[in-house]
């Protein structure tokens, strides 16, 4: 077994007990009274965010830039968390560390590393973040690299407004170990 199959095994059963874990889990949003603006979008099924905004559109139906948009913050937020579990919480070395994620070569890179696991949907989500024209041009990144990066927020935002936080979170993890592994 690879170390690359290893990895993605363990990431699998570390989730999987953290889902087996939760056993007092939260109201989703969509049963809470009184919460506005949770009325879906024709056809959307309400999956439980931390907001009670929902989006204008059902995740498949919005563009590929406005999933990027959300997917950035979503993303932002699992890397604080990831470098705030380490034992080092200096403001500095928490910026220094989250860099390491959060950039467009960063974030292509974990695309890359964790496309293999991806399903149909989420590869046709991930091929329009990266054909999507934002209209910017990358300030430390090459081209390619923002595209890819783009494609990954893509999924993010996708699999955020779908509900399906556990296949998110699991992504994230595998790519967080993939590419710590992958840096050596």
């Amino acid at each position: 077994m690879s170390g690359r199959e290893e990895v993605n095994d363990k990431v699998r059963d570390e989730v999987q007990k953290e889902a087996s874990d939760q056993t007092d889990k939260p109201e989703p949003l969509s049963d809470v009274e009184g919460a506005g603006g949770l009325e879906a979008a024709p056809g959307a099924a309400l999956a439980p965010l931390w907001f009670p905004e929902r989006p204008s559109k059902p995740a498949r139906l919005l563009p590929p830039l406005a999933l990027a948009y959300i997917g950035d913050a979503v993303f932002e937020v699992a890397v604080r968390q990831h470098v705030i579990a380490r034992p080092n919480l200096r403001p500095h070395h928490l910026h220094i560390q989250a860099t390491k994620f959060v950039s467009a070569k960063a974030q292509s890179r974990m695309l890359a590393l964790i496309e293999p696991q991806l399903t149909e949907q989420e590869q046709d989500v991930v091929r329009q973040g990266r054909n999507a024209k934002s209209g910017t041009t990358p300030k430390n990144a090459n081209v390619l690299e923002y595209r890819h990066a783009t494609a990954f927020e893509s999924l993010i935002g996708y699999l955020y407004y779908t509900g399906e936080h556990d296949r998110l979170r699991g992504l994230i993890l595998q790519g967080f170990a993939l590419l710590e592994q992958d840096k050596g």
